[in-house]
């Protein structure tokens, strides 16, 4: 284990940064940028880090290889608490729509499983704080490190089509307690720890986060200076019962420093918005019905301003980083800000 994990292991047990990690528990537009129609490939794997005995399921979607040959470059995704490696299947879909290798990540012990062991349902908050222990904020982390390592290891063997992948400048995603990974990978500081610094990561989109329980958010968010886009809406609401309320989700972009960040706030739009799946995996929490109505498109926005956000951070697209000035597709009292 590096030496920095080991560090956020030992950090990670002090009852302080517990509360850290529950305060973010849980699980039209620009048609211009719109990817074309492709023909993805989806595989579901099952990936064991040896060094832990841990079984990782992953999902990997492939773009179409006739619209995209030549190097592709990667994405990561975490999902909430809760979640399954079928989260976050909107906003994959569309990457791969838009040529980008898209890795799903399961995370056991904070995923599906775990919460049926301990809840009958996702209104159970004391039993879903539970799960969001500390030791599987570390786990997921390590998930994460593994992830990127085991792509390297396929990639230098030139194993199937991972050869074709580039393994540096990779993105990361995360919805809820996949935006504290996201944050944390992104170099987000503990009290005691300076953070993880992973430099094959190098832009990151967090889809519900929320500012640190205690302490001085811009002090947490310090170190995080590559190109993250922080997303979340007027009814992202505290799902666990930890204070991550829809004001401390839209505060985290504020207390990010500057340099290539963005903040989008969607009018209306709920905790599961932003989980980037349709059907009973987005009804797993009591929703209002203008949520319900406006899904669809807050969606395809999401997708295609995240969409953009990727090739203007990580392919140097002069096209995307332009409609990212001014997205096309706002409804009224939505919001986008950048600094």
């Amino acid at each position: 284990m590096p030496a920095s994990h080991r560090s956020l292991q030992s950090l990670l047990t002090r009852r302080s940064l517990l509360s850290v990690a529950l305060s973010n528990a849980i699980p039209v537009s620009n048609l211009l940028a719109q990817p074309k129609p492709s023909a993805e490939t989806i595989d579901d794997e099952i990936w064991v880090d040896p060094s832990r005995q841990r079984e990782i399921p992953v999902k990997l979607r492939w773009p179409d290889g006739a619209l995209y040959p030549g190097v592709r470059p990667l994405l990561l995704f975490s999902h909430g608490l809760g979640g399954t490696r079928e989260g976050g299947e909107v906003w994959g879909r569309a990457w791969a729509a838009a040529g980008f290798v898209v890795l799903h990540l399961q995370h056991p012990g904070s995923d599906l499983a775990a919460v049926r062991r301990v809840a009958s349902s996702f209104t159970d908050k004391p039993a879903l704080r539970s799960v969001a222990s500390a030791a599987q904020v570390l786990a997921r982390l390590q998930d994460v490190g593994f992830g990127l390592d085991e792509v390297a290891r396929r990639h230098a063997a030139n194993f199937g089509r991972w050869g074709s992948v580039r393994t540096t400048q990779v993105g990361m995603s995360g919805h809820s307690m996949g935006a504290l990974t996201t944050l944390a990978m992104a170099g987000r500081r503990y009290p005691g720890f300076e953070g993880i610094t992973e430099r094959r990561l190098t832009s990151f989109v967090a889809l519900s986060p929320s500012l640190p329980a205690s302490g001085d958010a811009q002090h947490a968010f310090e170190r995080i200076t590559h190109p993250l886009i922080s997303i979340t809406g007027t009814r992202d609401g505290d799902v666990v019962g930890s204070g991550a309320t829809p004001d401390r989700r839209m505060a985290v972009f504020g207390a990010l420093p500057p340099g290539d960040k963005a903040h989008l706030v969607l009018k209306d739009a709920d905790h599961m918005t932003f989980g980037g799946q349709t059907g009973w995996p987005a009804e797993i929490i009591p929703r209002e019905q203008v949520t319900r109505e406006l899904q669809t498109a807050q969606h395809t926005l999401i997708a295609a301003i995240t969409t953009d956000w990727w090739r203007a951070t990580l392919m140097a697209d002069t096209s995307a980083r332009e409609r990212l000035i001014a997205p096309a597709g706002l409804a009224q009292g939505d919001l986008w800000q950048r600094k």
